[in-house]
């Protein structure tokens, strides 16, 4: 991992909806911490500094350093509840995270030579399907993002999850069908026909 993360929270006894609005107005976010095979805690932590991490997108799959009474647990974001409105995040999952049991995450794809694709030098259109994908992989294999090589690719190809390189210790779960398509390129729209219609015109005029 390139980020280091760290999450300071506060334990918290009360709970329900009157407790967590109490919270949001202090300007703190209920959150829940579980898993690791300890029973699930409730915490809180800083809305500014939670929001600030979160414009990070490694934030969202890497390991996390969170701090509890100065005993410090290494976590993931499983789930994240925001506002339908507004910016404000309104409740926050972490999973302790234990080095010997798989993590079932989702990681981000990274679309590395899109601009400089065969098939885009060629005039053709980019449609991503997938921006991310679901993965199992013991802690320590976890990776940020998983990148996909488009430079090859040609008007009218496409690259579909078994085409994916992952990395070492890391596979993808079964949900993920290896004939779905991830990325293609096509041509743009029209683009065909006004070729046709520029060669009909042409030999009009000759006529």
């Amino acid at each position: 991992m390139s980020d280091t993360f760290n999450v300071v929270a506060e334990p918290r006894t009360d709970g329900g909806k009157g407790a967590s609005r109490r919270l949001r107005r202090q300007g703190l976010v209920p959150a829940i911490v579980y898993g690791g095979h300890r029973d699930p805690q409730m915490v809180s932590v800083q809305h500014s500094e939670l929001y600030r991490q979160l414009d990070y997108e490694a934030f969202y799959s890497s390991l996390l350093n969170l701090q509890i009474d100065g005993e410090t647990t290494q976590v993931v974001l499983k789930d994240l509840q925001r506002h339908p409105s507004k910016p404000f995040v309104i409740h926050v999952d972490f999973q302790r995270v234990s080095a010997k049991d798989k993590l079932r995450m989702s990681v981000p794809l990274h679309f590395e030579n899109e601009s400089t694709a065969v098939g885009v030098k060629a005039g053709g259109v980019v449609a991503h399907n997938l921006t991310e994908v679901e993965v199992t992989c013991l802690p320590k294999d976890l990776p940020e993002f998983i990148a996909v090589d488009m430079g090859p690719l040609a008007v009218g190809e496409s690259l579909l999850m078994s085409d994916l390189k992952l990395p070492e210790g890391v596979e993808l779960t079964y949900a993920m069908e290896p004939e779905t398509m991830i990325v293609s390129i096509h041509a743009a729209f029209g683009g065909e026909a006004s070729d046709e219609s520029e060669g009909e015109g042409g030999a009009t005029a000759s006529d």
